[in-house]
């Protein structure tokens, strides 16, 4: 069911081009993205709906979500699920609180100061999937951070759905209720981000605004149409399919390793599990549990084939040093250690999006009610990348102020360094108030 890769005699040079990866190709997407970017920019509203009718299957009556629908999918709500709802955001809102940046003022001389402010942005557009899965977490995930910013306006996005007469699933706009957000339209794809980059008139006479931002993750057309809009907007990351790298050792858990690399599979056939171990004796029993648990899920059709193809594998490694180099080079999504010293040993890993710590810390945990937040780096953008947090909707800002006294003390190394770069102007900046 899942590939074996075996790297005890020695890792390679090029590890990263070795490691699986499944296979995306953003260019080829955005030939394909790019006219109905366009189309949406020239004819707004109408060139959403169009579109989502031809790749839905579905023309909502209206693409702004009305008010009533909103309420009406939380009062019929599940209360079970209401509940998970609202743990879920009290756990995200405190972990993210912390997250919070306050302005900070250096006084470099007397005199002459350096105050970093942090400035939300004014509007953003929050994407949330709605394909295979429905994912009323990933609400949770976007707005919360983006509240405790202080964002001053918000409107998400979702695919309309079919059985639910062209809305976006009533979980989702339940969860945009519970939350307070009321601007919600029913688009998906490359249009919905067309729509929030570029704006447009309603039918209902209202506008959709453009915003300075649009986060969430999503498929390769969504990703396509970031990479496309990105100067005209600020992305947060391109998201490629999810993935679930665990570092195990002999003391690891067959069958939960086992679960979690299913769980993550569950997602999509092109989603990515891959285990890394130092036990071979780990490494067989996991894909024993594998073929039983698989048989035993909903989904074990699109596992399989997730499981099977070249983005998972189960690598075998000489030690847990060894080991680490491996998940560094993969920067996977979401890592798990199963490992002795497990905390230990997730403080010597350098890259990945999230890291889940010993048994009782799997990622679906973290993908609901850890408090950390699930819009995580993939593809191996951990290397250079962070998960989604209150951070991403903020720019910080030099707030400079010197006085008189204080530019003169600096005034003779500013005009030097202006006139080593030719820049004289520069330097007369200076000293047409403080001649030397």
């Amino acid at each position: 069911m899942i590939r074996r890769l075996d790297l005890r005699a020695g890792l390679p040079a090029n590890l990263g081009a070795v490691v699986p990866r499944a296979p995306m190709d953003v260019e080829h997407a955005l030939d394909v993205v790019r006219p109905i970017v366009e189309d949406v920019a020239r004819r707004g509203a109408e060139a959403v709906l169009d579109h989502g009718e031809r790749l839905d299957g579905v023309r909502p009556k209206h693409l702004r979500v009305p008010a009533a629908a909103l309420r009406e999918a939380l009062a019929e709500l599940d209360p079970d699920v209401r509940t998970a709802l609202e743990v879920a955001i009290e756990r995200v809102r405190r972990v993210h609180a912390d997250q919070a940046r306050p302005d900070h003022t250096t006084e470099v001389v007397p005199g002459g100061t350096v105050t970093m402010r942090w400035i939300p942005m004014d509007r953003v557009g929050l994407y949330v999937p709605g394909g295979r899965a429905v994912y009323p977490s990933s609400v949770v995930m976007n707005v919360v951070p983006a509240q405790i910013a202080g964002v001053g306006s918000l409107a998400v996005v979702s695919p309309p759905q079919r059985e639910f007469g062209g809305l976006p699933h009533p979980t989702i706009l339940a969860a945009c209720a519970l939350l307070g957000v009321d601007e919600v339209y029913a688009a998906g794809g490359a249009q919905a981000v067309a729509l929030l980059a570029y704006g447009a008139p309603l039918e209902d006479g209202t506008v959709c605004r453009p915003v300075n931002l649009v986060t969430g993750p999503g498929n390769i057309w969504v990703t396509a149409a970031k990479r496309l809009l990105k100067g005209r907007i600020g992305i947060d990351a391109e998201a490629g399919p999810t993935e679930i790298a665990i570092l195990a050792d002999d003391t690891a858990d067959p069958a939960y390793v086992a679960a979690d690399l299913i769980s993550q599979a569950e997602h999509d056939v092109i989603a990515a599990a891959v285990l890394v171990t130092t036990s071979p004796r780990v490494a067989a029993k996991v894909e024993a549990e594998l073929s039983e648990q698989v048989a035993a899920t909903k989904h074990g059709l699109r596992i399989r084939d997730a499981l099977g193809g070249t983005q998972s594998a189960i690598i075998l490694v000489d030690s847990i040093a060894e080991g680490l180099k491996v998940v560094d080079a993969y920067a996977a999504e979401h890592l798990e250690i199963h490992t002795k010293d497990a905390r230990a040993v997730a403080m010597r890993v350098r890259n990945a999006g999230a890291i889940f710590v010993g048994p009782w810390s799997p990622v679906s945990l973290g993908d609901y009610a850890a408090g950390s937040n699930h819009v995580l780096p993939t593809a191996g953008c951990a290397c250079h990348s962070s998960g989604l947090g209150v951070a991403a909707f903020l720019r910080g800002v030099n707030v400079v102020e010197y006085d008189r006294d204080a530019l003169a003390d600096v005034a003779d190394h500013v005009v030097t360094l202006a006139h080593a770069e030719d820049l004289p102007a520069h330097g007369s900046a200076i000293t047409v108030r403080v001649p030397r």
